[in-house]
């Protein structure tokens, strides 16, 4: 166990951070690999962090801070879990990809099938964007169809069909919101909102005979937590039926964190085509799409629907992942981390009401996410962009006190089985102060 000890404002510091980031810059795109990670949401430069133990994340200044980010989700059991540690270690002492099957991929894929009842037949991949870009081509190619209806509000990968924004009306194409991305490309993407079945019937009527599929991420967690009301995928999952559109949930996020169904068996939906990431690989770049036997036998060699991958499936990889994913289906382990996370976040709201801050942690199982508004938001455009000032203040207080968030207000917050009453407590004193010092003036 590490005796570096967590900041404080008067002795917090990113010297060395700050040093690596400026030789980085000279290499890297804006020194970076992805985007959020360059801090230009939050205050001063990216923390360069060497090392995770636990709940807890070290960096380059000899500093240690609680870990609400989780590399983004995919650590629910923390850094370094001794069973996930071992079994890469053991399996990349024996080779870390042959570009062959191995029994690796029987022994993970069983075990998902057998523990969760809406799918029948597996891929693996190496990310999450490739899962939905994979699970995409199926659809198309299963349908025969082209456009695709995605919600503003849920983001999918960079995936280039799908990396766009509404357009004016509540119904649009969509427009390219990155370089490099074709119009046409880009209309070939219908967006409506979240949460409104008037908008979800028109498109699916003025496109029908169009539609390959419509995608939603069920539990919208990378815009913020914009919690649906399950008749509204209830209805998404009737009118998918009705136009014969194939109905794909993204769980790339919520996959293995609400449950080990994810959240069709929350919910109790069955998607045509389920995507997954993050969890699913243990922390290593994993992902996978999955279906009905019916429907993922179209992909070659077996169909005439073609993906292929030299890493996907590599046995570090499965290992880390087969590792992960027996922990979760310990009795009892999903119940424990979703009654920490209604502990957390209860006694923030409450510290919130008692003071009036207009703050509020909407949760669902282990996911939470710090908003500064006390409405309801279930729609991108509920998301007040003046909000994320108070975040911007609120993150860099909790730094400089030892507490780590990811670096933008719309990034949801992770628990993992490795925070323990004593790390929450401490993290919620934290948030605490911060939010005292936020609305100090």
């Amino acid at each position: 166990m590490s005796t570096t000890s967590y900041p404080t404002p008067a002795t917090f510091t990113r010297a060395r951070s700050a040093e690596l980031f400026e030789e980085a810059k000279r290499y890297f795109p804006g020194g970076v690999h992805s985007p959020v990670r360059a801090f230009k949401s939050v205050q001063g430069p990216p923390i360069f962090f060497e090392r995770g133990e636990g709940c807890h994340l070290y960096d380059v200044d000899n500093q240690r801070f609680v870990d609400f980010c989780c590399s983004w989700g995919p650590l629910i059991l923390g850094h370094c879990h001794p069973a996930v540690l071992h079994a890469v270690q053991e399996t990349a002492a024996r080779g870390m990809s042959f570009g062959t099957p191995s029994p690796h991929d029987n022994r993970i894929g069983k075990l998902v099938l057998d523990n969760h009842r809406f799918i029948e037949m597996i891929r693996f991949v190496s990310s999450g964007t490739e899962a939905v870009m994979s699970a995409i081509r199926l659809a198309r190619g299963v349908t025969g169809r082209s456009k695709v209806i995605k919600f503003d509000g849920c983001y999918h990968g960079h995936v280039d069909s799908l990396l766009v924004k509404a357009g004016s009306g509540l119904v649009t194409f969509g427009i390219s919101s990155s370089a490099g991305i074709p119009e046409s490309f880009a209309r070939e993407t219908i967006v409506v909102p979240l949460a409104d079945p008037e908008a979800l019937e028109q498109a699916l009527r003025e496109h029908a005979g169009e539609t390959a599929c419509v995608i939603i991420e069920p539990i919208p967690a990378n815009n913020g937590l914009l919690l649906q009301d399950r008749a509204f995928l209830q209805l998404l999952r009737e009118k998918c039926t009705e136009y014969g559109v194939l109905l794909i949930f993204d769980e790339v996020i919520s996959g293995f964190r609400v449950g080990f169904e994810g959240a069709a068996g929350y919910y109790g939906i069955q998607p045509d085509i389920i995507t997954f990431g993050k969890i699913i690989g243990g922390g290593m770049p994993v992902g996978a799409y999955a279906g009905s036997a019916a429907i993922m036998k179209n992909i070659s060699p077996e169909g005439p629907v073609y993906q292929a991958g030299t890493l996907s499936a590599n046995p570090v990889a499965m290992a880390a992942g087969l590792a992960t994913l027996t922990e979760l289906l310990k009795p009892g382990f999903y119940e424990h981390l979703e009654r920490q996370t209604a502990a957390f976040t209860g006694r923030l709201q409450a510290f919130c009401d008692q003071r009036g801050y207009e703050v509020t942690f909407p949760y669902i199982g282990s996911i939470f996410w710090p908003t500064f508004t006390r409405l309801q938001q279930r729609r991108a455009g509920d998301i007040d962009p003046d909000g994320m000032a108070f975040f911007k203040k609120m993150h860099l207080a909790c730094l400089e006190r030892g507490v780590y968030f990811g670096p933008s207000g719309y990034e949801v917050g992770f628990i993992s089985a490795a925070h323990t009453d004593g790390d929450l407590d401490f993290a919620a004193g934290v948030v605490e102060k911060s939010l005292d010092e936020v609305f100090s003036g």
